[in-house]
């Protein structure tokens, strides 16, 4: 572990530790831990944003050359063969056992492993743009399982572009008024957002996903968060350090939905963003807004994360 990064790991251990730090996913998280030069495979290895638009050209016949778009290649699946065929499709390839990667495994350890340590209970608050089910997996298969609230946009339908809510012992329902919504805390219990929406394996009628181009415009016409949002997770999104986890800056409502958080922030949080060989248009974009960039593969920012965290001491012991 590089020792220029001494002091970044300590920033975000305390960020951990008290409480203020919030993991977004994005379709990277899907390589962390899968070796160099494989394919992703049903079952096995998820695909990331490139890999899934590559998939959907070759299913749906796409003729144009830029399959690595997977906004143009949805667009054109859901206009030529509807959004059934589209909507079985990703069900069919997100419906399988993938088995959590290290960045999944860490998160859903986290919980515990400051229990053991003598911390104060810090929930997770995980938000996530990906349409798989491997954190809430991951926190189902952890050793100490640990509860958590689903919340998940709708895309389509009568509610379409309100949000689900699933307890960790109930049935979905909508969220209707978020301004009031107010037994949606993570300081009470680990919540999973999932603002591009997710597949469901247990009921596929309630499958949503914002992936073509239609979509993405709606969702920007829609994402006023303080409508949106129960007000405890907004009130977390905006006093918390953000830990950007698989993100190039080519997702649009991503940066909608970031530019709304920030521009009503009072308070100024440091966030980061973890990426590899960073685009120069990366790197001025995310410098506009004071996030650092940490230029590293996910598989080792993660390993040398986790062993900070085992390291620090017990509660009370000192530093």
């Amino acid at each position: 572990m590089p020792e220029s990064l001494d002091g970044h790991y300590k920033l975000v251990i305390k960020a951990i530790t008290g409480g203020r730090l919030v993991p977004f996913f994005g379709a990277g998280v899907n390589l962390c831990g899968r070796p160099t030069g494989t394919d992703w495979k049903r079952g096995q290895y998820l695909p990331n944003g490139g890999e899934l638009s590559t998939y959907l050209g070759r299913e749906f016949g796409y003729p144009a050359t830029d399959t690595n778009d997977l906004l143009r290649v949805s667009q054109y699946v859901w206009i030529m063969a509807g959004s059934g065929p589209l909507y079985e499709t990703l069900h069919s390839l997100f419906d399988a056992d993938y088995p959590p990667t290290p960045l999944h495994e860490f998160f859903a350890t986290l919980p515990a492993v400051l229990r053991e340590k003598g911390y104060p209970a810090r929930y997770q608050f995980v938000v996530t743009t990906n349409y798989d089910d491997l954190m809430e997996r991951a926190f189902r298969a952890a050793v100490e399982p640990e509860p958590f609230d689903l919340v998940s946009y709708i895309a389509e339908g009568a509610q379409r572009g309100t949000f689900w809510h699933c307890p960790p012992d109930g049935e979905p329902r909508p969220i209707e008024k978020p301004d009031e919504c107010r037994d949606l805390s993570p300081d009470r219990r680990t919540v999973i957002l999932k603002i591009h929406g997710a597949v469901d394996r247990q009921n596929s009628d309630r499958d949503s996903y914002v992936i073509t181009e239609d979509h993405y415009i709606d969702y920007l016409t829609r994402t006023n968060l303080s409508t949106l949002v129960p007000i405890l997770l907004l009130q977390k999104l905006r006093r918390s350090h953000i830990l950007f986890l698989g993100y190039g800056m080519r997702d649009w409502n991503l940066r909608a939905i970031l530019h709304r958080i920030w521009e009503e922030q009072t308070l100024k949080f440091k966030s980061w963003a973890i990426q590899l060989n960073p685009e120069r248009i990366d790197q001025e974009f995310w410098r506009a807004r004071g996030v650092d960039i940490i230029d590293m593969p996910l598989d080792d920012y993660i390993t040398g994360l986790s062993q900070r965290l085992q390291a620090i001491p017990h509660a009370g012991d000192g530093t």
